[in-house]
C-alpha cells in the first residue's frame, strides 16, 4: 500500500477535516480495521448464543428498502450485497493502483506474489473438493477456503511484526490484492445463479457516465453517488452478486493524475484520493457490520451442534483448505516460480518468512463467509457449519502464523539492535572509524 496521501480535499471535503479526519486516520490503520472486524464477529457470536438469540435473528431478517425497486432486502442482505460493495470498491481502487503504479505493474516484480496467490487459490480448492467428493452438493462450496482476508491478515502482521522487513508486508498485500481479484472473478462466474441480461446491459449506462466523469476528474458527490447507486442496483437486479459493481466502479477511477493538474507536485491521482476517503468507511463500517450480520451462529444449534459441524465434510474441507491448503499452495507456487523462472524472491526475505506469511494467508474471514452464503444459502444448516469452520480455521491460522512470525520478528529485532550498537554516538559505524 502506498504511503498516506496528503490531506487534499476530495469527494466529500472542501475545507478543514477536523474531528472527522482524526477518526478517519485512525480507521485507516490495519490494526484498527482488523480489531473492529473481530469485534463485530465476537458480538454476533455472543448475541447468537445468548438468551436473546431470537432478537438477533429477527434483526438479521428485518427488511428495509423500496419494494417498488425490488430492494426491500433484509439487513443481512444489505450488509452482504450493499455494504460489502464499498469494501470491493476500495479493493478495486487498490487493484487498479497496483496494476498501474504498484507492485503489479511489471512482470518481474509481480510474478512471485501473483503465483503465490494463484497457488493459494488452487490448492485449497483442490483439497476441499477431495474431502467432499462423496457429496455432490457439498462441492458447491469449493471456493470458500480460497480467500484471504486483507484487513484481518494485515492487522495480525501489523501487531506481531513491527521488526519484520517491509518486503513481507508488500508481498502479503500484493498476494491479497490478487487473491481478491480472483475471488471477484469466482463470484461473478460460479456464484451467479440466474443472469438477467437486460438489467446488466442497462448497468453499463450509469457505469459509463461514472467513468466519463471520473476520467475528467469530477469529484462532485451529487453526480457520482447516484450513478454508483444506479450501477449497483442494476447489477443486483441482473443476478450477478452486487459487490461486483463495486469493483467495476473502482476500476473506472483513474490512477495517474491529470497532466493539467500542475506538474509532478500536484498530488496523488484520483484513485488514491478516493481510496483515502472510502477506506475508513470500509474498515470502520462495511466490513465490521457484515461480520456482525454474518458470523452470528448458535454453536449449540449449528445444524445439530458442534458434533454435527465437525462430522460435516464441508466444515472439515474448509479447515483443511485454509489451514493446510493455503500454506502449501502459497509456498509451493512461490518456490516453483523462483526456481524455474527469472523471477526471484525479494532479497530481504528468507523462506521461513514466506512460510509464516503463507500460514497467515489462511485467514479467510470476510470473503469466505460471503462465498459460503452464496454457495449454501444464508441461514441454512450447512451455512451455519461454514461459519463455524471459517471462524475456527481463521483463528487457528492466525495463531499458527503468530508463532512463526513472532519468532522471526525476534530475529530481525536482534539484527536491528546489533546494527544499532555498531554505531558510535555520532551515528558513524565503527568500521568507518577503523578506516
Amino acid at each position: 500500500m502506498a504511503d498516506e496521501p496528503r490531506r487534499t480535499p476530495t469527494l466529500f471535503s472542501r475545507g478543514s477535516w477536523g474531528e472527522t479526519s482524526r477518526v478517519a486516520d485512525i480507521l485507516r490503520k490495519e490494526t484498527i480495521g482488523g480489531a473492529l472486524l473481530l469485534a463485530g464477529a465476537v458480538a454476533a457470536m455472543v448475541w447468537a448464543n445468548s438468551p436473546w438469540a431470537d432478537s438477533y435473528e429477527a434483526l438479521r431478517a428485518w427488511k428495509i428498502g423500496p419494494h417498488a425497486l425490488h430492494l426491500d432486502l433484509s439487513l443481512a442482505t444489505w450488509a452482504a450485497d450493499g455494504l460489502l460493495a464499498i469494501f470491493f470498491f476500495v479493493a478495486g481502487l487498490e487493484l487498479k493502483r497496483e496494476f498501474v503504479a504498484g507492485d503489479l505493474r511489471t512482470p518481474q516484480r509481480a510474478a512471485v506474489p501473483i503465483a503465490a496467490a494463484c497457488g493459494g487459490v488452487l490448492v485449497p480448492a483442490l483439497l476441499y473438493t477431495v474431502v467432499n467428493l462423496q457429496d455432490g452438493g457439498a462441492t458447491r462450496g469449493w471456493a470458500i477456503p480460497t480467500a484471504t482476508d486483507i484487513a484481518f491478515a494485515l492487522a495480525v502482521l501489523a501487531i506481531i511484526g513491527r521488526s519484520l522487513p517491509s518486503a513481507l508486508r508488500t508481498f502479503l498485500l500484493t498476494l491479497a490484492v490478487v487473491d481478491d481479484l480472483l475471488a471477484i472473478v469466482i463470484i461473478a462466474i460460479f456464484y451467479t445463479a440466474q443472469l438477467s441480461v437486460g438489467p446488466l446491459l442497462l448497468a453499463l449506462i450509469p457505469l459509463g457516465l461514472f467513468t466519463f466523469l471520473v476520467q475528467r476528474r469530477v469529484r462532485s458527490w451529487w453526480l457520482l453517488l447516484p450513478l454508483a447507486a444506479a450501477t449497483w442496483a442494476l447489477v443486483h437486479a441482473s443476478g450477478i452478486h452486487a459487490t461486483v459493481a463495486g469493483v467495476l466502479l473502482g476500476f473506472a477511477v483513474p490512477v495517474i493524475r491529470s497532466r493539467a493538474a500542475g506538474g509532478p507536485d500536484a498530488g496523488p491521482g484520483l484513485a488514491e484520493h478516493f481510496e483515502h476517503r472510502f477506506r475508513p468507511l470500509s474498515a470502520g463500517l462495511a466490513v465490521p457490520v457484515f461480520a456482525f450480520f454474518s458470523a452470528g451462529v448458535a454453536i449449540s444449534g449449528a445444524g445439530g451442534g458442534l458434533g454435527a459441524v465437525w462430522s460435516d465434510p464441508v466444515a472439515i474441507g474448509i479447515v483443511v483448505g485454509l489451514v493446510l491448503g493455503k500454506p502449501i499452495g502459497i509456498l509451493s507456487a512461490t518456490w516453483l516460480v523462483a526456481r524455474f523462472t527469472r523471477a526471484r524472491l525479494d532479497p530481504d526475505l528468507a523462506w521461513v518468512d514466506v512460510f509464516g506469511l503463507s500460514i497467515l494467508g489462511g485467514i479467510g474471514f470476510t470473503v469466505s463467509l460471503l462465498i459460503g452464503e452464496l454457495a449454501f444459502g444464508s441461514g441454512s444448516g450447512r451455512d451455519d457449519h461454514v461459519k463455524v469452520a471459517v471462524l475456527a480455521a481463521s483463528v487457528l491460522a492466525a495463531l499458527l502464523a503468530c508463532v512463526v512470525l513472532r519468532l522471526r520478528n525476534g530475529v530481525y529485532r536482534r539484527i536491528h539492535a546489533a546494527e544499532t550498537s555498531d554505531r558510535d554516538s555520532d551515528g558513524i559505524p565503527d568500521a568507518w572509524d577503523r578506516d
